[in-house]
C-alpha cells in the first residue's frame, strides 16, 4: 500500500466556524469549500483537516448525525509556551492548562466553536525524546 496523503474528517454543526478557527489561530487555509464542507491544509503539514456539517446527506446514515466528540486534534509544536502565550493573547480560552506527563509529553488544549478539542503538544519533558 502506498499512502499519498492523510486527512482527518470531523462532523460539526457549523463548518464555517470551525474552519475560521483553524485559519485564524493555527495558520490553516481552505483548500476546498462548499455548502456543508471545508478542507483545510497548512503549509509544511502533509495532512488535511476536513469539516463536514452534521446531517449531510452524502454521509452514510449511521455517521451523518454523529459529532466529533471524544476526538483530540493534536499538533506537535516547537515552542509550546510561546503558542500558549500567543493563543491566550488572541483571546482563545485554554480549556486544559499546560500539563506534563511522566513519559515526557507536555500539552495544553483549546476548543473550537463546535467543541472540537485542539491540543498542542511537545515531547520536551524530562523523559521526552
Amino acid at each position: 500500500m502506498k499512502v499519498t496523503s492523510c486527512a482527518v474528517s470531523l462532523n460539526v454543526d457549523d463548518v464555517p466556524a470551525s474552519s475560521a478557527f483553524l485559519v485564524e489561530h493555527f495558520g490553516f487555509h481552505e483548500q476546498m469549500a462548499a455548502d456543508g464542507f471545508a478542507s483545510l491544509t497548512r503549509d509544511g503539514l502533509d495532512m488535511n483537516v476536513i469539516f463536514l456539517r452534521r446531517g449531510l446527506e452524502t454521509l452514510p446514515a449511521d455517521q451523518r448525525d454523529e459529532h466529533a466528540t471524544g476526538l483530540i486534534l493534536a499538533f506537535v509544536v516547537e515552542d509550546l509556551e510561546g503558542e500558549l502565550a500567543r493563543l491566550s493573547a488572541e483571546g482563545v480560552t485554554i480549556t486544559m492548562p499546560l500539563t506534563e506527563e511522566e513519559w515526557g509529553e507536555r500539552a495544553f488544549q483549546v476548543r473550537d466553536p463546535n467543541g472540537v478539542i485542539v491540543q498542542l503538544v511537545d515531547w520536551n519533558g524530562p523523559t521526552g525524546h
